[in-house]
């Protein structure tokens, strides 16, 4: 046969799949800039801020504007899509679906909104809207639980919510973050601030000197971890640069908020003490990446930067401010890292650790807001006053936040080692009224749940753990003879089981298999033991090794509470 005589296969004129709408890449230009002018523009860690641009322009992520950010930031529609889908705050609407209604209620489920009500406040509102112009959404925790339950209406937030004062904040148009009045950076420098870290700077504070002040007043890491300060400046600083500082304001274990009080209160004390930590690690660049629940604060924050850089105390563009979107995992700081290269927050196998390898693959510096926070008190008022704070053998002060059954929920700096029945009688005015103490979680979700018998236990870093607890971001939130014990537990689950990143199975099934098991009439002791032992044992982080302590602290310390609800058997 001759080679002109062959079947010759037609070349595809176009490539596989949806085509890409010129129309929509030029109006996502005009809405984030043209990358074809600005290079920086197609780097992958802006993705989550080009989704947030769209999203909040539109209300929704159409699957031809995913298509045109692909095109936009020349990566895969998979990579765009993937990241798009992973967080609660974007909307992906395929091309068959409808957009949205033009206005979101989100109703917080987490437990200390879940014990004022907000099941039955979902309900009634889910029956009281024009769904073609109103959703209702579950949501996990606003970081909002003193004045819960709490309602997202848009952006705004509304405490203490019911059907009438939603309502009405839905008639009256207010969808827009509430105001926050916070110290401006005048009346800051004018009681001394800046002072430390003009001082560093220039030399007349070495970074070895604060680190022996923080040694001495003992600050650890009070996001969760509890790692020495110090020692972790340490550990960055001893890598080959460049090494980048970041700092985890993505408080999302229910019933915490203490970083939100301070970052609505004294945001320049918590931003000096950034950018101390960030020089002490000689950090190229200083990314705060902050929880999407907090809108406000991005306000607020945009303003105290723009500050900073007009006085000439920082240089344009050295701290950068981004987004989360509604990810618990991201509190974890390998996920956190991820989500700010642009990725879906999902936990990265270590070691290498984050000190090592972080941010752009490089030595990073992760801390939490509280802890930036006391780094200049401390420098301030000395080390000594810092460590002599504590109570029972204790070293330091705490934020706790406390929620749930108490007569004055909320943020309450106490002595480190304070305990549970020292706290709510010293700081929260008693217990709610006509409730009695049957049980607290010390450390939110994850920290477990400990019965009144045990409220004289110092509440601190490892004072906890002989009793199957951890006190994490001191996230207390009390328990009364009124409430149950396995809604709560069931609760508690549904949340891990909801924010379960899916990358490994123990906690992307185990987490579902549980929380299957909770809601039963009967519990199955030895399944749930057998299951606990896999997901701490086998889970990647710390969320599926966690996400087991309700259930073990009920089936330890309240037997027979669940002896006599027919869970377990009794004896």
């Amino acid at each position: 046969m001759k080679i002109h005589d062959k079947m010759v296969k037609p070349r595809r004129s176009s490539p596989r799949g949806r085509q890409l709408e010129p129309v929509i890449l030029d109006e996502l230009r005009g809405l984030i800039g043209d990358e074809r002018i600005d290079s920086s523009l197609r780097r992958r860690d802006h993705l989550i801020e080009h989704l947030h641009a769209v999203q909040d322009t539109y209300g929704y992520l159409s699957m031809p504007r995913l298509r045109a950010l692909a095109a936009f930031l020349n990566l895969p529609m998979a990579a765009v899509y993937e990241t798009a889908t992973f967080y609660a705050h974007f909307d992906v609407i395929h091309d068959e679906q409808a957009p949205p209604p033009w206005l979101t209620l989100r109703v917080c489920d987490s437990l200390s909104c879940h014990l004022a009500g907000a099941e039955a406040l979902h309900q009634a509102l889910t029956d009281g809207v024009d769904p073609a112009r109103v959703r209702v959404k579950r949501a996990p925790c606003m970081g909002r639980c003193d004045t819960a339950p709490v309602v997202e209406v848009g952006r705004h937030h509304v405490g203490h919510a019911n059907v009438q004062n939603v309502g009405a904040a839905v008639e009256d148009g207010q969808i827009h973050p509430e105001e926050i009045h916070w110290q401006r950076l005048a009346n800051y420098c004018s009681t001394g601030g800046y002072g430390l870290l003009a001082d560093c700077r220039e030399g007349r504070v070495s970074v070895e000197s604060l680190e022996q002040e923080l040694e001495h007043a003992g600050l650890r890491g009070l996001g969760g971890a509890g790692f020495p300060t110090y020692l972790k400046w340490r550990a960055v600083r001893a890598e080959p640069g460049p090494r980048y500082a970041v700092i985890n304001a993505d408080e999302g274990e229910p019933g915490t908020f203490k970083d939100r009080y301070y970052l609505e209160h004294e945001p320049h004390v918590f931003l000096e003490g950034a950018l101390v930590g960030a020089w002490a690690v000689d950090a190229k660049a200083l990314y705060i990446y902050l929880r999407d629940e907090y809108p406000g604060l991005h306000k607020v924050l945009t303003e105290a930067l723009a500050e900073l850089e007009a006085a000439g105390l920082v240089e344009p563009g050295f701290i950068i401010l981004r987004r989360g979107a509604g990810a618990y995992i991201c509190g974890e700081e390998s996920a956190l890292i991820e989500s700010l290269e642009g990725k879906a927050g999902k936990p990265r196998h270590r070691p290498p650790f984050v000190a090592q390898k972080g941010l752009f693959d490089q030595p990073t510096l992760v801390n939490n807001v509280e802890t930036a926070y006391w780094i200049p008190r401390i420098h301030a008022q000395g080390a000594e006053w810092f460590a002599s704070q504590g109570r029972h053998g204790r070293k330091g002060l705490r934020s706790f936040s406390v929620s749930g059954r108490v007569a004055r929920p909320g943020v309450h700096l106490a002595p480190a080692g304070i305990t549970l029945n020292e706290l709510i009688e010293e700081h929260c005015g008693g217990m709610a009224e006509g409730h009695r103490l049957l049980a607290y979680l010390p450390g939110g979700a994850s920290g477990g749940i400990l019965p009144a018998s045990k409220a004289d236990i110092p509440l601190d870093f490892d004072t906890l753990q002989e009793h199957g607890c951890f006190i994490g971001s001191a996230a207390v939130i009390v328990l009364s003879n009124q409430d149950n014990l396995q809604a709560a537990a069931t609760n508690l689950l549904g949340f891990f089981a909801d924010e379960s990143c899916g990358q490994c199975t123990p906690c992307r099934v185990g987490t579902e298999k549980m929380l299957t098991l909770l809601e039963r009439t009967t519990w199955d002791e030895d399944t749930l033991q057998n299951l606990a032992r896999v997901m701490a044992d086998a889970s990647i982080c710390g969320l599926g090794q966690a996400a087991p302590n309700p259930v073990l602290s009920l089936l330890r310390d309240f037997r027979t509470e669940l002896a006599s609800q027919n869970l377990i058997a009794k004896g």
